[in-house]
């Protein structure tokens, strides 16, 4: 085991790190840029180094720095946390000429995975059902044929990319031009790549993902699934697991077929293969995160797997800690992100937390870096909180976490707490009747309490 540890990474997560390692007596150091200097992460890490100032690419993405920071710190690893550059090779590779372990899958395998293009080639010679679209990047007059071969609507998707960025929907011939233009400059500006390819757009359609664990020694663990088709433009919001749609054989099923497409890949550490599923129950491989993902915890409540200090045995070169068939899964958790925006208008809501409080009690959990006297920056990402809730079943999860949702304070911000109670009240919800396209029809609606203002 590791005795001191880079968590490469700022925010919850990093404070999710860093309890992993203190767990396991793995020293840990923190990175952090000049804005966050008085942040959680900072004061719980065993030691701290300074990267640059708030513009992230001068701080957390600045590779050079955080090499310096692990290595002048006596470091013999680097967690990346999530976003930032945890599925990005050249960061891997950088490690390596270093002699510092990438908590995390190989460059190889993450450059493989990362372009969506590849995967799917990848995926399909291992027998993974895809959705019908191209094979390559894709010009825009081969978009237009394809398009018509597999039938509007279709999803132009950056092949680079992830989390939305570059996406977009066309619903007819006119507008194909317009939206591949776009989609192309987006992509180029989040990924440096204005690479395209095209998707059928599966609609209406779950968002479906299976979690897996893979060590050295080339042993597989999927951990079930989660649902997370509550989606604001391609944004998660909510997340739970298992999903209400699954049947135990379809679970198995996409188990298995994950199974195969991990060792086909040669797939090491934790990672995310996610789906889409039609209401006929088909499902197609979408793509593949070849980190740690924000939803993690849901996967934690109901299976006891600590996922976190998994990636710390792996990259130690330890056996995974569970074999298949040993992780016993119980009762049902939702995950809900609490982003500091108007939930009204989404406008991000930095500023000074006043007072800020969450409600404990049995099978609720908070992953946060906010306190109260603490000023969230709008440098960065605005999700401030993660609550998840365990019940014995969906229906008390829901319940669970309208309580601690109510009785949270957040006083000094917005935030998307009335967004999510919204979802948690609607009738669809609680019956388990989700797509991608819930949000849409939820904010075609007037929130409750707003009728008399939207007349």
């Amino acid at each position: 085991m590791f005795k001191r540890v880079l968590v490469a990474n700022r925010g919850e997560i990093a404070v999710r790190v860093i309890r992993a390692l203190h767990e396991n007596d793995v020293e840990a150091v923190a990175v952090y840029s000049t804005a966050d200097a008085d942040s959680l992460h900072v004061r719980l890490a065993d030691r701290a180094v300074r990267v640059g100032p708030p513009a992230a690419a001068e701080s957390y993405l600045k590779i050079p720095s955080l090499i310096a920071a692990a290595t002048t710190t006596g470091c013999e690893a680097i967690h990346p946390g999530y976003g930032f550059l945890a599925e990005n090779p050249a960061f891997v590779e950088a490690c390596a000429d270093n002699d510092l372990v990438f908590i995390g899958p190989p460059a190889d395998v993450m450059a493989k995975m990362g372009d969506k293009v590849e995967a799917k080639r990848e995926l399909r010679a291992a027998q993974v059902p895809l959705v019908p679209g191209t094979e390559e990047e894709t010009t825009v007059e081969q978009a237009r044929e394809a398009a018509e071969e597999v039938g509007y609507p279709v999803l132009l998707k950056a092949s680079a990319g992830g989390g939305g960025k570059g996406m977009r929907l066309v619903y007819r011939p006119d507008e194909l031009e317009s939206a591949y233009g776009m989609a192309a400059l987006e992509a180029e500006a989040a990924f440096g790549d204005g690479g395209l390819y095209l998707e059928k757009a599966v609609s209406p359609a779950r968002h479906v993902e299976i979690q897996v664990l893979c060590d050295s020694q080339g042993n597989v663990l999927t951990l079930g699934e989660r649902e997370c088709s509550i989606q604001r433009r391609h944004q998660k919001l909510l997340e739970e697991s298992p999903s209400p749609a699954l049947s135990e054989k379809m679970r198995r099923r996409m188990g298995g077929i994950v199974i195969d497409a991990a060792k086909a890949v040669q797939y090491t550490n934790a990672g995310t293969f996610e789906f889409l599923m039609d209401p006929d129950g088909r499902f197609y491989f979408m793509e593949a995160n070849t980190r740690l993902q924000v939803e993690h915890p849901v996967t934690e409540m109901v299976t006891g797997v600590d996922i976190v200090k998994e990636q710390i045995r792996i990259a130690a070169g330890e056996r995974l800690g569970f074999k298949q068939g040993e992780v016993v899964f119980t009762g049902h958790s939702i995950e809900c992100r609490v982003n500091a925006e108007d939930p009204d208008t989404f406008v991000p809501s930095p500023g000074l937390i006043h007072a800020f409080s969450v409600p404990g009690g049995p099978g609720v959990r908070v992953e946060t870096f906010a306190h109260s006297d603490c000023t969230i920056s709008p440098y960065y990402d605005s999700m401030i909180a993660k609550i998840i809730v365990h019940g014995r079943d969906r229906q008390e999860a829901i319940a669970r976490m309208k309580r601690t949702l109510e009785m949270t304070v957040v006083d000094g911000i917005k935030t998307s707490i009335p967004l999510h109670l919204r979802i948690l009240a609607d009738a669809d919800f609680v019956a388990g009747k989700l797509s991608t396209s819930f949000m849409e029809r939820l904010l075609s609606r007037p929130a409750p309490g707003r009728l008399a203002e939207a007349v």
